[in-house]
């Protein structure tokens, strides 16, 4: 009798510890988990909370100039020595979810039924680096710090074991531009390539199979410019930061009195005509509506028009047409095959051009292989602007890419700490997305107290960036990243590791007297660079990225300088330089 009594309690007391332990790895399971709601496995192989599933990880199918003189009374009244104080750690804002708009009909031909793929901006590509070629170039007179005397072969395969996965959509198999391009190219090097594609345009642009009033236009805007009286400064705008700050003003001045845009009424919703607002691709949503409802470019007379506007939006393409895991563009290129064939058939306009005299705004990732094939001809404005994925000096434009958290109030925050102020080094946080962060986190996380370089932070983002003196822009899975443009809108340096990149509107912003552009291999020096640019240097630095700032700005109305005209510009200028004399 009592033998059976301390039995049954003994099975009682091994029942409580064993549900204890299970108690206490739910709880530690709950708090190494990044977001929440998230659905977890007790009993996982790997106590990581990282998807690394196999679609997942299939990789996605995408592609330093001389200082000008600068005024010495704002450098001496300006530079001071600015010291480093610890700041604790904070996680950063999760990726905002929009919905996805309802489908509706717009005039084009029906033969093909896009297929909905109901994911969010939450839901990224996260595809697996083939390239490993890493490499450097500092902004301005600042020194190169020496190469690492160690391999980081070690740190790529780090990537495998702590890049973590999201869901999304798994791209093709990735196929590489036809013309050979060097596994990594400077800043300097881009300079040199922008100049040389001004002489080679005429190898962009075919010769139209009729003539029309609108190049000729666009040929006297073009010698208006070339022949445009030089310009000391202009109100609002500070010279040193452009590449030619005469032909920007002239070529701005005759876009806002000239330019006219024919858009398209085909094509079917919501993939066509429906701007979406919210999120990392809001820009190409921001520019279509603030073409579409403008009344001084938008003409209704396509024969007047020096521009043709595609208006489709490459992330609801990708949303609605692409064939959730089927590893292949195929549906997303008959659909946009279906489209350009109509606008053919019915207009003759693309075919004067071979599509020369029209252009696109896709800030989606996969842009770039979207629009390849049929649009190649094409003004193509991307935020995937890689060099290695097809981007072409002189014709395409570099997109920048704006988060946009609020529609109604889409820049609602700008500015921060006066460069004295600014006691932060240097500061990073966001996601392991790609091969370049894990890299990053593992040289500089927690290693030294004046680099404040951390994973995903859930509070206290923006005031780091308003308190750092240099903000890292390290690329994701793709070059392109939208902490660049928030670098800037809070006054904050940006420091540019992502080889291949061509920075926004890099045909008129002279981006080596702002940004410092750090090659993939030289992370391991990072501080090096950093703490060679001399205190005049950086405080010269920071008051250009002000002064840069308004051209980076949505407004609910365009405003003059603002980030809608200056893609406008952009197209506009590529175009007029593609006009070439008889």
């Amino acid at each position: 009798m009592g033998s059976d009594f301390r039995c049954r309690v003994e099975t009682r007391k091994f029942v409580w510890v064993i549900g204890l332990i299970l108690a206490s790895i739910l709880i530690i399971q709950y708090f190494e988990i990044p977001y929440k709601d998230s659905m977890f496995s007790l009993f996982s192989s790997s106590k990581s909370y990282f998807d690394y599933s196999d679609n997942a990880n299939i990789e996605k199918q995408s592609y330093d100039l001389k200082n000008i003189f600068e005024e010495n009374h704002f450098l001496e009244n300006s530079t001071k020595s600015i010291g480093i104080s610890p700041i604790s750690i904070a996680p950063e804002r999760s990726r905002d979810r929009s919905n996805i708009l309802s489908k509706e009909n717009n005039g084009i031909s029906d033969n093909i039924s896009p297929s909905v793929s109901t994911f969010t901006e939450e839901d990224e590509i996260a595809p697996s680096p083939t390239t490993r070629n890493i490499a450097v170039v500092t902004g301005g007179d600042s020194r190169l710090a020496p190469s690492p005397s160690t391999s980081l072969l070690d740190d790529f395969s780090l990537v495998a074991m702590i890049s973590p996965s999201q869901p999304g959509p798994s791209p093709p198999p990735k196929k590489r531009p036809e013309s050979p391009i060097a596994s990594v190219v400077s800043i300097s090097e881009m300079n040199d390539m922008l100049i040389r594609s001004r002489n080679e345009l005429s190898s962009y642009s075919k010769s139209p199979l009729w003539p029309s009033a609108a190049d000729k236009k666009l040929l006297d805007a073009r010698f208006e410019i070339e022949h445009s009286p030089i310009f000391g400064n202009h109100r609002g705008l500070y010279a040193p930061i452009y590449r030619n700050f005469t032909a920007f003003l002239r070529s701005y001045e005759i876009m806002e009195q000239k330019l006219k845009i024919y858009i398209y009424k085909d094509g079917k919703r919501p993939v066509f005509h429906t701007p979406r607002l919210k999120g990392i691709y809001a820009s190409e949503g921001w520019f279509m509506k603030q073409l579409e409802s403008s009344n001084r470019f938008v003409t209704g007379n396509p024969d007047e028009a020096h521009l043709f506007y595609l208006p489709f939006s490459s992330k609801l393409l990708v949303d609605y047409v692409y064939v959730r895991d089927s590893h292949s563009f195929d549906d997303i290129n008959e659909y946009l095959k279906n489209y350009v064939n109509t606008i053919k058939t019915r207009y003759p306009f693309w075919n004067r051009t071979d599509g020369g005299d029209h252009f696109l705004v896709a800030c989606h990732d996969w842009a770039p292989i979207e629009t390849r094939l049929l649009m190649s001809n094409c003004i193509r404005a991307l935020c995937n602007s890689d060099i290695k994925e097809g981007f072409r000096f002189g014709k395409d434009v570099s997109l920048p890419e704006t988060y946009v958290r609020s529609p109604q109030n889409p820049m609602k925050e700008t500015g921060g700490s006066s460069p004295s102020k600014r006691r932060i080094l240097a500061f990073f946080a966001g996601q392991m997305h790609g091969y370049v962060r894990p890299i990053l986190l593992k040289h500089w996380e927690n290693k030294d107290p004046d680099m404040k370089i951390f994973g995903r932070m859930r509070k206290g983002y923006v005031w780091h960036m308003k308190n750092s003196k240099y903000c890292v822009c390290a690329k994701g899975y793709e070059v392109n990243s939208p902490r660049v443009v928030e670098a800037i809108m809070y006054g904050c340096v940006p420091v540019i590791i992502s080889d291949g990149f061509v920075p926004p509107f890099f045909d008129i912003l002279k981006w080596d007297s702002f940004a410092v552009f750090v090659l993939e291999r030289d992370i391991p020096n990072l501080k090096d660079v950093l703490v060679s640019i001399p205190d005049k240097r950086y405080v010269l630095m920071q008051r250009r990225v002000e002064m840069a700032r308004r051209h980076f700005m949505w407004h609910n109305k365009p405003a003059k300088y603002d980030i809608f005209h200056m893609i406008l510009h952009s197209v506009w200028y590529n175009r007029v330089l593609q006009i070439v004399p008889k």
